[in-house]
């Protein structure tokens, strides 16, 4: 193999392996997002975890963090702002990203 095809090689699995980590990533912050709506409805145990799972779901609607946003407003609008999830979603992202990192 030459020397070009290692380095295409490897720029491919860095690509694969950037898309994996962020995929997980944006899992795992829908997963703390959800959790820290469903507290602010009242929810808690299996019943914030289902609602967790509904907001990961969420994200299969469009590409984006859109349909993320717009499901958590729906059902928290009325007890916060619009500024408030995205400052949210953009903690937790920084949050997630870390606990995977300290996961691998």
């Amino acid at each position: 193999m030459s020397s070009f095809d290692d380095r295409e090689s490897a720029f491919e699995n860095k690509f694969a392996h950037d898309a994996q980590m962020q995929f997980k990533a944006e899992a795992r912050r829908n997963k703390l997002l959800g959790l820290w709506a469903a507290d602010l409805l009242g929810k808690t145990g299996d019943e914030a975890a289902a609602y967790a799972v509904e907001v990961i779901t969420a994200d299969f609607e469009e590409a984006g963090d859109e349909d993320v946003f717009r499901k958590v407003k729906a059902d928290i609008g009325h007890v916060t702002d619009d500024a408030t999830i995205r400052a949210k979603m953009a903690a937790l992202m920084l949050d997630a990203k870390s606990q995977i990192m300290n996961e691998v």
